[in-house]
């Protein structure tokens, strides 16, 4: 039954409903808040259909505690949806009384049917909320090094003409700078480096007295070498921008080097970005500082135009812009001294904007020694081609050059082009590196030395400086991490498949290169290999199964082939040890048959100008006249990491729903519909997510055994895995144009193309059950994520990390305090009998066994999912449940209860770690 009607005490001391049943009549509070946050009418009444529909699914306690919050979420998710917003996130916050984390948490949990927030809410809420922590972080930097440049921190609320709030007029000033210089102001690193240009030109306009040595010594020198101070305030800045090209340095020299960037990279945005905003301000100065006021009314107007946060109210602390304790905790860490036991060596702790600094760094240490054109070597190999590729190679990088810039003056802004410039060249010195490095590597194996079919294709090249420059723009883009409210990924609107789209690659095609790639250079960091990992994951999920892609073709091509069986890989070769010696040279050029031996003679010998993609070309049958056609090797090898991909995400969901596994083998039994639906029936995967099919397969074998597994039970569970999006199981694709939830695909399609085969299983004689793959920890030689402890709480468990790392650009890798601490579970520090008990359970051979006995992560079940379509799927506890179904909801109950209680001790926890690291 629904829960009865809230009602409230009016002014008059009668009683009146809150129940959404009477559409004449609204909450009094749901009308002041319209009118404060100035909704139009389409948005008042959407915003009421919504808290009609989900009012009677939240607690009734919960909604009489926070009714007026959760309307105000309610108007929030209206407006947005329909393009009216009115106000502002922190006219939002300040209404309701709400920090950023509570805002997140409300937001969440109204999406008790999993469709009231829309996707279009979900992006432009994770977009906010990247927002807010980038520039979290960047406040913390900013007042570690103010504390650094002034002689005392000065007060942020002085307003006497003697102690000018110069913190203050730079925070502002950096705002109103992001705001309109960087279309991408979540963009960590380049947000810090236009903060080091604001800060470079106050500490020139300081009074010598107020500043800090050595920035004293170094803002003397430039005004004894040049004009005196008072001359050059007076100067217009359209003078200071027609001699941008003298601008000193030595401040921004020092700046730079204390916080581990790249001078020429922050001069560049001085002078191509920031100085010409200082011409376009028109904020008349008082004694050489812009006056405040002028400033702070500019912001406010771009404030209210973006809709966003106030970013000024980080200067009073302000509770809008609070974030979990976990989280600040993360970006509130000032450097200390800290002493290893075997050595005296300064480690400071790794900040957002530190740890970014550092990857850069030694990026650019390893790139600024190589050359962005072909080295000696490699115009060796050139030379030794039957068709000399260096021509082609570098009019290519040139043009791809060219359309990378542009590319990324439109993500980023006109002013950052020559930013751009320099990110493309390191990438292109990384190409032409791993280059080299693969050839020799083809050289060795194949004891030949004319690559000329490999070095005149283009597919290959552009390809492979896709790959490099993804590498380089991944290091820029993503290399913070914080443990983020909603589990979402740091990234930029330059994150991966952005390259693809900005050189025309496909992703099949790309894909081929990556595992050679990480092989060839052995620089990469762990998190580098991981994200080009998780590249080729999100390829084989989703990418490569778009319209455009050329591996349909492929696909319809081997089906037709002579004596090809029906399965693209032999469901055999599943029981096998993930090996194989393919190279990117080998899915390149032969894609239809095995590499050749050692010593033999090589395709690479026949000249070509453009080798054509996956179809044998008319030369190559004579290395092997006699032999029939033989497996395609880059489709084979793709649908092996395919299989072994599937199986993984389709283990990890069964592990988390605490499905009955031993009698019937039920896993085994989904994972046989699963595997036969993507090797046979891969249309449907066309323009969709391997995702979408898992779930679909669960659903259809739980149905025919009569387990009483619903679609919002597995969606609900679905959410908490990693690397997800709910516009997997929200927006699906039913035919051109149409789009619905997964159950309508379910019902729509799935089932209507797979009904005869999904009968089968309910059968006497079902199919033969597909073999298990044998999934590696990682192709790329580690995990390819860190594995959930069994009935912990968000608690992973990751390869113990060195506190010194021997390889890959980040090293040494530095412990801090805080993370010497996290090892300790609840229990105090080393306590042996923790340790033994994580690794019996994690090395547990029957892990889902162990996950239900002891309070796994399952979330409980929602209680109504307003997408359902099959009738017999709207409502729980609706129809008999047999004993397998009891058995499983009785676990789901047993987990909850357990999971509520760990939460608790793990806030407890947490106040004792936070007290423990502030002593």
């Amino acid at each position: 039954m629904p829960p009865k009607p809230l009602k409230r005490t009016a002014a008059g001391g009668s009683e009146e409903s809150l129940s959404p049943a009477r559409p004449d009549h609204k909450d009094a509070n749901f009308v002041l808040l319209c009118q404060s946050l100035k909704v139009g009418e389409n948005v008042k009444e959407r915003a009421w259909k919504i808290w009609e529909s989900v009012s009677v699914l939240l607690n009734d306690s919960i909604v009489l505690a926070a009714t007026r919050k959760y309307l105000g979420i309610c108007i929030f998710i209206a407006a947005v949806d329909l393009n009216a917003v009115s106000f502002t996130l922190t006219d939002l916050q300040k209404t309701l009384d709400l920090n950023v984390t509570e805002f997140l948490q409300l937001l969440k949990k109204m999406d008790v049917n999993l469709d009231t927030v829309s996707t279009k809410v979900n992006s432009l809420v994770l977009k906010l909320e990247k927002k807010c922590l980038v520039f979290t972080a960047l406040f913390e930097k900013f007042k570690r090094i103010c504390e650094k440049i002034f002689v005392e921190a000065p007060n942020i609320q002085a307003s006497s003409e003697t102690n000018k709030p110069v913190v203050k007029i730079c925070w502002i000033t950096f705002l109103l700078a992001t705001g309109k210089l960087l279309q991408m102001e979540d963009d960590l690193v380049l947000s810090f480096q236009l903060l080091l240009c604001v800060l470079e030109y106050f500490i020139k306009i300081s009074p010598p007295t107020m500043i800090k040595e050595p920035y004293r010594a170094a803002a003397n020198s430039v005004i004894s070498s040049g004009l005196s101070r008072s001359s050059r305030r007076s100067q217009t800045r359209i003078t200071q921008t027609a001699n941008s090209v003298e601008v000193d340095t030595r401040v921004m020299e020092i700046l730079c080097k204390e916080n581990e960037c790249n001078v020429e990279e922050v001069k560049n945005i001085y002078l191509k970005s920031f100085l010409p905003f200082l011409d376009n301000l028109k904020i008349p100065c008082s004694g050489g500082f812009p006056e405040i006021e002028s400033l702070s009314r500019q912001y406010e107007e771009l404030y209210h135009k973006n809709k966003d946060f106030d970013g000024r109210l980080f200067l009073e602390q302000d509770k809008t812009l609070q974030i979990d304790p976990d989280q600040r905790c993360e970006l509130e860490r000032t450097p200390k001294k800290w002493q290893t036991e075997d050595s005296h060596t300064v480690i400071p702790p790794q900040t957002p904007v530190r740890t970014a600094m550092n990857t850069i760094q030694q990026l650019q240490m390893i790139l600024n020694t190589a050359d962005d054109k072909p080295s000696n070597t490699l115009k060796a190999y050139f030379d030794n081609c039957t068709v000399n590729p260096t021509n082609d190679i570098i009019s290519r990088v040139e043009n791809l050059g060219h359309k990378f810039r542009e590319s990324f003056a439109q993500a980023v802004g006109e002013g950052w082009v020559e930013i751009g410039s320099q990110r493309y060249k390191l990438g292109v010195r990384l190409y032409y590196r791993v280059m080299e490095s693969m050839l020799k590597s083809e050289e060795e194996r194949l004891s030949v030395q004319n690559f000329s079919k490999l070095l005149n294709d283009d597919t290959f090249h552009g390809s492979l400086l896709a790959c490099a420059v993804e590498v380089v723009m991944t290091t820029y883009g993503t290399t913070w991490n914080i443990t983020l409210t909603s589990d979402i990924q740091a990234e930029t609107d330059l994150s991966f498949p952005w390259i693809l789209r900005v050189f025309d690659i496909k992703a099949y095609e790309f894909y081929k290169v990556i595992e050679s790639f990480i092989k060839a250079e052995p620089n990469l960091t762990r998190e580098m290999i991981k994200h080009l990992e998780r590249c080729e994951h999100r390829i084989m999920e989703c990418i490569a199964w778009q319209t455009d892609s050329p591996l349909f073709d492929i696909l319809r091509q081997q089906k037709e082939q002579e004596d090809q069986p029906d399965q693209l890989e032999p469901t055999s070769s599943l029981k096998q040890p993930f090996q194989h010696n393919h190279t990117a040279a080998d899915l390149y050029l032969h894609p239809e048959r095995s590499p050749q031996k050692k010593g033999s003679c090589s395709a690479h010998e026949v000249p070509t100008q453009q080798a054509k993609i996956e179809t044998p070309s008319a030369g190559q049958s004579q290395f092997q006249p006699q032999q029939k056609p033989q497996k395609f090797t880059s489709v084979s090898l793709f649908y092996k990491k395919l299989y072994r991909l599937a199986y993984l995400r389709l283990n990890t969901l069964c592990n988390h729903l605490c499905l009955p596994s031993d009698h019937p083998p039920l896993e085994a039994i989904i994972w046989t519909l699963f595997q036969h639906t993507l090797g046979n029936e891969y249309e449907l995967m066309r323009d969709r997510h391997l995702d979408q099919i898992m779930m679909c397969s669960m659903y259809a074998i739980c149905k025919v055994k009569n387990i009483d597994l619903r679609f919002k039970t597995i969606v609900t569970a679905y959410k908490d895995l990693p690397n997800t999006s709910q516009e997997t199981f929200k927006h699906v694709l039913i035919r051109e144009g149409q789009y619905d939830s997964i159950i309508g695909f379910y019902n729509l399609v799935f089932m209507q193309r797979l009904k005869t085969n999904i009968l089968q299983y309910a059968s006497t004689r079902p199919p033969t059950l597909s073999p298990i793959p044998q999934v590696p920890r990682s192709t790329f030689g580690f995990p390819s994520s860190p594995l959930r402890v069994p009935g912990g709480n968000n608690i992973y468990v990751s390869p113990l990390k060195s506190p010194y790392k021997s390889d890959g650009l980040l090293s040494p890798t530095k412990l801090t305090p805080r993370t010497r601490i996290l090892v300790s579970i609840g229990e105090p520090f080393g306590s042996p009998e923790k340790f033994q008990k994580i690794n019996q359970l994690v090395s547990s051979s029957d892990r889902h066994l162990k996950r239900a006995g002891d309070a796994g992560s399952l979330p409980k079940p929602l209680k109504r999912l307003r997408f359902d379509m099959d009738g017999q799927d709207e409502t729980d506890g609706s129809k008999h449940l047999s004993g397998e179904s009891k058995l499983l909801q009785q676990k789901i109950a047993e987990m909850t209860s357990t999971r509520n209680k760990m939460q608790e001790q793990k806030l407890k926890d947490g106040n004792g770690g936070m007290k423990r690291e502030e002593s």
